[in-house]
Order: structure tokens, then sequence, then C-alpha cells
């Protein structure tokens, strides 16, 4: 079984819906896709786009993005609701949003797929992945959660912790194969910059603008790094910064493979995507593609608030 990786499809734009659904209905039937967040913060656009690439693959891993879980004026709610409800309709319609071993006894190479809850730490948090950036808002108000994420009480200043406990029986299980794990968002600092954090100043403004937004304010914790490195994860698959990559830190691949926004892949910022589905393993010949390779990126290129 092939697996493929692909995150922030947000098919509210129709450019993206469009990619999505001219996917292969054959290419893909036995094969893996994960889904790292992000899709719609249409919750039945979400259900229906999660229908289609079930019909598409013979398995589907998903884990929620921030926009997922928008919760609009107009709705009821709130965004845990709307997680709950989310995961729901995956479990009734076996879309994967916890471990499962991929692989018959066939396979020379079976391997863990393991989807992570998470969220970003607040910047006060010991796990927050801020630096600060000059000239920044530090209210970040361009940052579309402000307005959209709603959790249910004042109680939920740490969400990303609240999401960590949720998974935290994962880390107790023996995994007898090579683990891939999945969050939508960052597990490390490291992962928002280009390997040299590049100051020629043209790059920076091509990814870089609005100068005022700090994404490392909402980039990701630290405690999905910890959660990864519990289950000796051997690629790690993320979303969420709009910018793809493909890394090696300390012995684990970080993979990222973004379909973005349809101005973003126009001006260059989310590149790699034209050639379709990024293939990470395959259960008969094991890891596919494994180098310390990336694309775009400068020091602060860094996902726009919208």
């Amino acid at each position: 079984m092939r697996i493929f990786i692909l995150s922030d499809i947000h098919i509210d734009f129709p450019e993206n819906k469009k990619w999505v659904g001219a996917l292969s209905a054959y290419d893909y039937q036995k094969d893996a896709l994960i889904l790292a967040g992000d899709v719609s913060h249409d919750f039945n656009q979400l259900r229906e786009c999660l229908f289609r690439l079930k019909n598409k693959f013979a398995r589907v891993f998903f884990v929620p993005g921030n926009h997922d879980l928008w919760v609009r004026q107009e709705e009821s709610g709130d965004s845990l609701a709307k997680l709950e409800q989310l995961l729901a309709f995956c479990k009734k319609e076996e879309i994967r949003t916890t471990p499962v071993r991929l692989g018959s006894t066939e396979d020379a190479h079976p391997v863990w797929l393991v989807p992570l809850l998470s969220w970003y730490a607040p910047v006060e948090s010991e796990h927050s992945l801020f630096l600060p950036k000059p000239g920044e808002d530090a209210d970040n108000r361009m940052w579309s959660d402000n307005y959209f994420i709603r959790w249910p009480d004042h109680k939920m200043q740490h969400p990303d912790q609240m999401f960590y406990q949720k998974t935290q029986n994962y880390l107790q299980k023996a995994y007898d194969a090579p683990v891939i794990s999945i969050s939508h968002f960052l597990p490390r600092t490291e992962m928002m910059f280009s390997r040299e954090r590049v100051r020629d100043q043209k790059l920076i403004r091509k990814y870089d603008r609005h100068p005022g937004f700090n994404f490392s304010r909402v980039a990701g914790s630290l405690l999905i790094e910890r959660q990864l490195r519990s289950i000796n994860s051997a690629i790690h698959i993320y979303g969420h910064q709009h910018i793809n990559r493909d890394r090696i830190l300390d012995g684990v691949r970080y993979v990222a493979h973004c379909l973005g926004y349809p101005e973003e892949r126009n001006r260059g910022t989310v590149r790699g995507i034209d050639q379709g589905l990024k293939l990470v393993w395959d259960t008969g010949s094991g890891e596919v593609g494994r180098q310390s390779a990336e694309s775009g990126g400068g020091e602060w290129a860094l996902q726009e608030g919208l």
C-alpha cells in the first residue's frame, strides 16, 4: 500500500475544490491518504470532501486544523463541540483519526499511522514556538482564529494541553513497526524557517506580505514534538504554514505538502503541489524519497492570517 500526504486544501476556494475533485477515482484505490487538516470551515463541505476522498482511497487518515473548527457568528455551539461532531462523523465513515497499522503479512515494510490531535500553545506557555518579530502586532488582530474559534469557557487558556491529553493513550501503545505521526500544527521552531534564515529582503517580502503578523504566535506546540519522540516517529507529517518542506532533524523526517491558497500558488510561495500528491511510504518497499530537502521560505516566511 502506498501512502500519500496532503494538507491545507481549503476547498472553500473553487480552484481548490476543483483541484481536489480532479484527483483520480481509480489510481489510488489500493492506497492511503494522510490529510493533515484545514479542509473547510463549512462542516457540510468538509464532510462531503472527506466522503469523496474515502471513495478514491482505500484508507483516509485525518487530523483537523484550525479552519475546520471555526464557528461562524450565525452558527450555534463551540469549537470543541464541532470537533466532537467531526470525530463522530469520521468514526462512522471509517475515516481514521486514531492509530492504525498498515501492511499485510506479505508486506516487507508495514507501518503505523498515528494521528495526533493538536493545537498551538499560547505565547506565555513553555511549549510555545513563539519568537519575537520586529514590527509585529502583539495582538495578531488579523489572525482569523481570534474571531472564529470559540472555546466552551474561559478555562480553555491552553487548548494545546487539552488536545495533548486527548491522545496521551497513544504514547503507551506498543508499535511493532515504523511510525508515521500526523499533526496539523508545527512541532518545533525550526520548521517555520528555511535551513539558513535567509535575509534577502526581496525574498522576505515575497513570503511575508503582512509584516505585522507573527505566525510563530500561532504556529504549534512543543507538546507535539514530545509526543512524536515518545512513539519514536520515523516521519512526521504536518501542515498549517502553507510552505512545503521535507527535512530531517535529529533523525526524524518532517514533511509538509500543502495545497494552500490559490494566490499563494500563483505567486510561487507554495511549491511542488503542481506534481500532485506526495508519496512518503510504500508497505512493499518502505520509505520513499527520504532526503533533507525543502522548498520555499525566508527568515519570516510566514503564513498570512486570513
